[in-house]
């Protein structure tokens, strides 16, 4: 735990998950590689919290739930733009368990989102519809915890979204780079992406200027 006075610090790993690493449905490359740095974090915050994205297997945002429509694709559903996915993160399926190597015992909360069949979730904080809490919020200012350090996947879009929203939501925020890895798709997003970030507040940091 962190011995600091200042304000209590949470690490918020974002959907670590079988399907976005490496073998995984939606796998981002090297995605697997922040695992041990997230493990070594850990006990440097005053509480851990995950998030895991859970689906049932007609979720919205899967192309196969989609006549015609193939990943990638994006449509409208309800006014908002959906970029359809290969089916993953499957409810109870082995590619919505958080990676086998994630120590899972520091973890205080897991919250799942995009869990209804009609709203996809990217941000930890809320469903994409921008009005449906998934909860992480009132859960991190009840234990008081106001400064977030944000690790997982992928960097340019649910760790993204969430940093964000914590912003958006009076967080002090952190982005650790080295225990993040994104997509880049297309080449060059993810450094506007991490532009946006630090125009928005979010600070970047590396795991060595935080742990032991």
């Amino acid at each position: 735990m962190s011995s600091d006075s200042g304000p209590a610090k949470v690490l918020l790993v974002v959907d670590v998950q079988n399907d976005f690493c490496p073998g995984g449905s939606l796998a981002v490359p090297d995605g697997d590689r922040i695992v041990g740095v997230i493990n070594r974090l850990m006990e440097s915050f005053d509480a851990v919290v995950a998030t895991q994205d859970w689906h049932p297997e007609d979720h919205v945002s899967f192309a196969s739930s989609h006549a015609g429509a193939k990943p990638f694709d994006a449509i409208e559903v309800d006014g908002r733009e959906q970029v359809l996915w290969p089916d993953h993160c499957v409810i109870g399926s082995r590619g919505a368990e958080l990676h086998p190597d994630l120590d899972t015992d520091p973890l205080r909360a897991v919250f799942r989102k995009g869990s209804s069949p009609a709203l996809d979730s990217y941000s930890a904080f809320f469903e994409n519809d921008r009005r449906t809490p998934t909860g992480v919020e009132g859960y991190l200012k009840d234990l008081g915890l106001t400064s977030v350090y944000l690790v997982g996947l992928a960097t340019d879009v649910c760790v993204y979204y969430s940093a964000m929203d914590a912003v958006r939501r009076g967080f002090d925020v952190w982005l650790v780079e080295d225990a993040c890895r994104g997509i880049d798709s297309p080449p060059g997003s993810l450094a506007g992406r991490l532009e946006e970030m630090g125009a928005a507040g979010v600070r970047m940091v590396r795991s060595g200027d935080l742990g032991p």
